[in-house]
């Protein structure tokens, strides 16, 4: 398993007084997605944890309904290169990936018409969520608990799958905040969990991206210990899943 964090000698700055001390920062590398032979993404992300985050960017970005139709991840033939191979009759779409990839990394597209792009790939949540909120409470606690790389850095963020009655059932950590999704999204894919029963807690700001990560696996509800935007609100309300903000306990902001 690769190094998450790396050291670093500091100078630190305390009242007038400086001080060379050594600390560790956290691991930001590039991993090139190949798809078949062809380039697909450049994904900066902390190494590490390298086949979940491909195989949970492959179905959040609708490449792939079902792990079985990825016949296999090469993460040995290039240094930080995931090659991937689908199986013989299942293709990439590459035109309406393109067309995707380019909309979500500029403004032609935003707001109402962004949210109808969305949803056409992954329709909303059949049935709303109904979740205990001591439950829901419990669960910063023990992903805080389970972050050793944020204890080192404090420079990583954290994805949660918790069950319906609180248990953490994956955790990952990454520098960014989306890899760290598709990190638990990825690693509860391989292991078969049924995420329409499960809730996603993330460690900061809830954003759109995160949401339409999460309607991509079927979550039904995703909580933030900060706030989400305005646009994940929006997007929340359309595709029928719940959503809380500010899960400091004893308090929590319910969005929808």
């Amino acid at each position: 398993m690769p190094d998450a964090s790396r050291p670093c000698q500091i100078t630190r700055w305390t009242d007038g007084v400086e001080t060379t001390h050594d600390d560790l920062v956290s691991v930001e590398e590039p991993l090139q997605v190949i798809i078949d032979g062809r380039a697909l993404a450049v994904l900066m992300r902390t190494p590490g944890d390298d086949e979940f985050l491909v195989m949970g960017f492959l179905l959040t970005e609708g490449i792939i309904a079902q792990a079985s139709q990825v016949r296999r991840i090469d993460l040995e033939a290039r240094d930080n290169h995931a090659l991937v191979f689908l199986i013989d009759d299942h293709h990439c779409d590459w035109e309406r990936l393109t067309r995707h990839l380019f909309s979500a990394s500029s403004c032609g597209l935003c707001g109402k018409a962004t949210i109808e792009a969305i949803l056409q790939s992954h329709p909303p949540i059949e049935t709303k969520s109904d979740f205990d909120p001591v439950v829901i409470q419990k669960a910063p606690a023990i992903m805080r608990a389970a972050q050793a790389n944020f204890d080192s850095t404090g420079g990583i963020h954290a994805s949660g799958i918790f069950s319906k009655d609180g248990e953490l059932l994956v955790l990952r950590e990454d520098i960014g905040r989306h890899n760290a999704l598709d990190k638990v999204i990825g690693e509860g894919l391989l292991k078969g969990l049924d995420f329409s029963t499960c809730f996603l807690l993330v460690s900061g700001r809830v954003s759109f991206e995160l949401m339409q990560k999460a309607v991509a696996a079927r979550l039904p509800l995703v909580a933030g210990i900060s706030a989400p935007s305005s646009l994940a609100v929006s997007f929340a309300k359309t595709s029928n899943q719940s959503l809380i903000g500010f899960l400091r306990p004893p308090a929590m902001n319910i969005y929808v």
